[in-house]
């Protein structure tokens, strides 16, 4: 990333032409000892006001250097958060999320703990932005994320697959005890209406749950299998 401004220029050459302009003689010897006058390469003889003042434009430079690296930092930390965040909603995209998925699994299979994986899909989600418009679809993923965001462990992580598909790594989780956590996410996603101004819908959620052998991306697929047969087989009740 380039950063307009930003300097490339060294510290010592910085010291060197502000010291040099007030006239004073820079020594060129190593340092052994956090002294500032040894560190500036100056005698007490040097310290003329036009050296003070030097270095104290020297200091203002520093400090100028100071800033924009962390004007730096800062944009870096912004752009690396963009390149894992979904661009709609507050939770990673896929590529972090398989990403993330394979690091929960190394864990689990390190200290021999399980893990699963839960896929959610919604529902007549084209319902949705048939009847109340595109932006009302976008609210109603963006409460589904939230939802399942505020309802999981830190030690979980959700993303956006794509689309209205949504998936949940569950650390420490069995078979059994993703199936019964993934009902419960159903459940909070599903609990209150999402809003569209004077209109409000209420969501449904399908969900399939693999727990993790060896592979986690051939147990998303299997949670994602699972989860299409459970939402056929509720379309046809």
């Amino acid at each position: 990333m380039k950063i307009t401004g930003a300097r490339t220029e060294p510290f010592a050459a910085i010291r060197k032409r502000a010291l040099a302009r007030a006239g004073a003689q820079v020594a060129v010897r190593e340092v052994s000892a956090p002294d500032s006058a040894a560190f500036l390469g100056l005698a007490a003889t040097d310290l003329t006001p036009p050296v003070i003042e030097a270095l104290q434009t020297l200091m203002t430079e520093i400090e100028d250097l100071r800033n924009e690296v962390s004007a730096l930092k800062l944009r870096l930390n912004e752009a690396q958060n963009l390149a894992y965040m979904d661009v709609l909603t507050p939770v990673l995209n896929r590529r972090a999320f398989l990403r993330e998925m394979k690091r929960v699994v190394a864990f689990a299979q390190r200290y021999g703990s399980p893990a699963s994986v839960a896929v959610f899909d919604l529902d007549g989600f084209k319902a949705v932005n048939d009847r109340f418009g595109h932006g009302a679809g976008d609210q109603a993923l963006k409460a589904v994320a939230r939802r399942l965001q505020d309802n999981v462990r830190d030690s979980d992580v959700v993303g956006r697959l794509g689309g209205d598909e949504f998936a949940v790594v569950l650390a420490q989780a069995d078979q059994e005890t993703a199936l019964a956590k993934a009902g419960a996410l159903a459940d909070a996603v599903m609990r209150t209406p999402v809003e569209f101004g004077e209109w409000s819908a209420p969501l449904h959620i399908s969900f399939g749950v693999r727990q993790i052998a060896d592979d986690p991306e051939i147990a998303l697929a299997e949670a994602a299998t699972s989860m299409l047969l459970r939402k056929r087989k509720a379309a046809a009740a």
